[in-house]
């Protein structure tokens, strides 16, 4: 809009009245202060004005005033200004005031439209190392992507340059971008998303650059093959088994980059010897034995705080064990214990606490270490391992009311450990319940079911393997495995072989009560605690058909691991003879991401 055609508006007469002369300064403010984006004045009435007391007013400044508003931020100026709407000067010139209202608002409305126009951006420059046409940019020699190309450019070439990295913000904005070459750099790798809004991109160049195929470029496979721009076939300079392999025919199948980690998560300020974990009434539990207190402390999950906290306890004495058992919808416990006999608690819903039920008989199990509840043909069992001289490893059936001694194994032996597994001999397809001994007297003793007798019976050992402390089962694609943890020489994994055991694989493990083997999701790992050194986490290698080293813990005097999974996620509780018992998350973590 002309300065002549806002004046063509005005009334001529007014204009050429000799006694209406203007004011030298014409001064427009509102009562907030101006923003980057000037706001057009929106002209009122004059009623309009008082009523509302706001929007744009223009007042009539004379020259000695003017200074004043130099640092006046918008503002309705209440002073001795002329002011048009209100002043008493106003009243009594009369309608002679109107022209010049009228002309200090077109002349406010041709300010802001000048401002305004000159706040538009200057459009960018061609960068110094590059040489720029309508459409194009060629930028060579450089050791850095410049910082700013023009919008507009169809066509950029950045070739032939020392560059090592590129930010994913380089080439957001160029929209109309056709062709793009980046060949001839120093790249290794490209950021995710470089390319993203770059809907006009039919042609992209990256050859000559020395790419590193590993999880970081997996993207890149991905894009190549759902984008429609022709891409230049390109190689992967490393890792050595992808050197000169074609980056276009790669598939994301090629890349493992899903990798895991415990990550520490809570610590719990007292020591323990087992941990188990059981579902009761839709919630899952942890029950921790504390040797030094006597208790089993009972944890739930907190869903707000989002950590463990504790729900119960059962006070003892010299407690090792405390093994949670769920009979339909009742929930028992079998409280271990070196001194004071060791006893069976009811969960009593209604009084909300746990019950003593029964006695275990003390002239059995004088010095329990471990215990394994089972189930064979509906009925509930569980064996007590005792490692006193004159006690007996005693397995005990439910009977409806309570527990009884069902078979005694084997008597003098001290068992330090028992576990329950299923395995099949020939010619028998099924797998039959089998318990194994652990005994710091002997070799491992193998027993098995029988059905016709329900007992079971002494079958084998597992040869040479003395000293063996405890044998905990894993199966991996319907095969049974065995870790067999020793405190002094190596600890083993073994493998059913239909009549025996056979040597897989040997961890040095000076110092090791616990090799714990433990599936989280499809992830299998073994973990092999010390008292004299960090606890080693292995993980499974399915094409080596073996364990591999993952990652280490820093547990003092750890007797067990147990996997507790809650609203999907999964941790790891860590029991401590000498420390803290301690919580890790299991974290799956994306490199490519």
């Amino acid at each position: 809009m002309q300065v002549g055609s806002l004046l063509q508006q005005l009334d001529p007469s007014h204009l050429a009245a000799p006694h209406r002369s203007l004011p030298r300064a014409v001064r427009c403010w509102s009562e907030e202060p101006l923003t980057n984006q000037l706001q057009v004045p929106v002209l009122k009435s004059r009623d309009t004005e008082a009523k509302e007391k706001g929007g744009l007013l223009c007042d009539l400044v004379s020259e000695q005033d003017n200074h004043q508003l130099n640092s006046r931020s918008p503002v309705h100026v209440w002073g001795d200004f002329f002011d048009c709407m209100e002043s008493e000067r106003s009243q009594r010139m009369g309608n002679a005031c109107i022209p010049l209202k009228r002309i200090a608002y077109f002349l406010c409305l041709l300010s802001a439209l000048l401002l305004t126009e000159g706040k538009k951006p200057a459009k960018p420059k061609c960068p110094a190392v590059c040489t720029c046409t309508k459409d194009n940019a060629l930028c060579e020699n450089a050791r850095a992507i410049p910082r700013t190309v023009p919008p507009d450019v169809i066509s950029l070439f950045i070739e032939n340059n020392n560059i090592k990295s590129i930010s994913r913000h380089t080439f957001r904005g160029l929209k109309s971008l056709i062709h793009l070459s980046l060949a001839n750099n120093n790249l290794q790798t490209l950021p995710k998303d470089i390319f993203k809004g770059l809907d006009s991109l039919t042609n992209v160049d990256l050859r000559g650059n020395s790419f590193n195929c590993d999880c970081k470029l997996k993207w890149l496979v991905e894009w190549l093959g759902h984008t429609n721009a022709t891409v230049e076939d390109i190689y992967c300079e490393g890792p050595p088994e992808y050197k000169k392999r074609k980056i276009n025919s790669l598939s994301s199948k090629d890349f493992d980059c899903i990798i895991t980690e415990f990550a520490k998560s809570q610590d719990l300020p007292y020591q323990s010897l087992s941990i188990d974990t059981f579902s009761y009434m839709n919630d899952e539990y942890v029950v921790i034995a504390q040797p030094f207190t006597g208790k089993c402390i009972f944890l739930e999950w907190d869903h707000v705080e989002k950590t463990f906290r504790n729900y119960d306890n059962i006070t003892g004495t010299s407690t090792v064990v405390c093994k949670p058992i769920v009979i339909e919808t009742q929930l028992y416990v079998i409280v271990a214990q070196l001194f004071g006999g060791s006893h069976i608690y009811k969960r009593d819903s209604f009084a909300n606490k746990f019950i003593k039920i029964q006695d275990i008989e003390i002239l059995k199990i004088r010095k329990p270490n471990d215990i394994e509840t089972f189930k064979i043909e509906n009925n509930w069992y569980f064996v007590v391992a005792d490692s006193s001289k004159a006690g007996f490893t005693t397995i005990y059936k439910w009977n409806g009311n309570g527990f009884y001694s069902h078979q005694s194994l084997h008597a003098w032996y001290r068992d330090t450990d028992v576990e329950y597994l299923e395995i099949a001999r020939p010619p028998q397809a099924l797998r039959m319940p089998h318990l194994i001994l652990s005994s710091s007297s002997q070799r491992p003793v193998i027993y098995q079911w029988n059905k016709a007798t329900q007992l079971f019976i002494n079958q084998t050992d597992i040869p040479n393997m003395e000293d063996v402390y405890a044998v905990k089962h894993f199966s991996v694609k319907g095969e049974v495995y065995i870790c067999l943890t020793r405190f002094i020489g190596d600890s083993k994994v073994m493998k059913w072989g239909g009549s025996s055991f056979q040597d897989i694989q040997r961890m040095p493990s000076r110092g090791s009560m616990v090799f714990q083997p433990l599936q989280i999701n499809n992830y299998q790992y073994a973990i092999l605690g010390s008292d004299y050194s960090f606890t080693q986490v292995y993980n499974w290698d399915a094409e080596k058909a073996r364990f591999v080293k993952f990652q280490e813990l820093n547990v003092q005097a750890p007797r067990s691991f147990t996997h507790v999974s809650i609203n999907k996620r999964n941790f790891l509780f860590a029991s401590s003879f000498k420390g803290n018992t301690q919580i890790y998350k299991h974290v799956i973590v994306d490199l490519s991401a």
